[in-house]
């Protein structure tokens, strides 16, 4: 596998821009030729590197390659680094668009509650959330805190957008119906039904920060998200949320 080489990768992205020599390469990537060499001769044996003279260039194929390398190494780098995270996940409920996009996730945080705080809302999450000017969530999962926390965030009159599964909204109408009631009656939030199952827990984005809860590929829920405040993640964010949006119905009346 070519990309199981950083020594390899690093060639291909240095060879990109123009044909090098020997010596060039070894300066830019510091190595010797006993250590070089050796992946030169893959990368020509597998016809993405040719040879002239003295110099070393990218092959057709090997330049079609190393242009779409950028996006595909930055989903490798977000795969690696939450491996664990990522390799238990459905991941049924992204788009494939944006599966194709995960590299827009990059340095992502990691939140894992204790056993003592299993089922409490992040601070972290909560503090940024009070603070936020627009707020886009979905949830498919009941959590007694959300609607009190959105009803605390519409008297700071901030822009909301609020996406709930079926189960979820019935349990806030029944626990919470003078709340939910008041929430919808602000101008400036907008309640919606996703009539399907989205096979995703949850997830928030707002003008400060993205957090996302993907289910398990088990059955058993665990309360671990991922949580980042990179333009690149909101957008990710924004824009799963205006995927799942196109089949949500506006909820009017409680």
């Amino acid at each position: 596998m070519i990309f199981r080489s950083e020594k390899r990768r690093d060639l291909l992205i240095f060879l990109k821009d123009k044909p090098r020599s020997i010596d060039e390469i070894q300066e830019h990537l510091r190595v010797d030729s006993i250590s070089i060499l050796p992946q030169l001769k893959k990368l020509k044996d597998r016809k993405l590197v040719l040879q002239k003279n003295h110099t070393y260039e990218l092959s057709i194929m090997g330049k079609a390659i190393v242009d779409r390398m950028p996006p595909l190494l930055e989903t490798l780098k977000v795969l690696e680094d939450n491996f664990d995270y990522w390799s238990r996940r459905n991941l049924e409920g992204i788009p494939s668009v944006l599966q194709g996009r995960i590299g827009e996730l990059k340095n992502c945080k990691l939140i894992r509650p204790d056993l003592s705080h299993m089922f409490e809302l992040d601070p972290e999450y909560v503090e940024n959330l009070l603070l936020s000017r627009q707020v886009l969530g979905f949830s498919s999962y009941f959590h007694p805190s959300f609607i009190p926390l959105y009803l605390e965030i519409a008297k700071k009159e901030a822009e909301v957008s609020i996406m709930l599964t079926e189960p979820v909204l019935k349990r806030f109408k029944t626990d919470f119906p003078e709340d939910l009631r008041a929430l919808i009656e602000f101008e400036h939030v907008n309640l919606t039904l996703f009539p399907k199952d989205p096979k995703l827990a949850g997830f928030t984005v707002t003008d400060r920060f993205f957090l996302l809860t993907i289910l398990p590929q088990v059955k058993f829920f665990e309360h671990e998200s991922l949580f980042s405040s990179r333009p690149e993640a909101l957008k990710w964010g924004t824009d799963l949320f205006l995927h799942l949006q196109k089949e949500a119905v506006q909820v009017k009346e409680i």
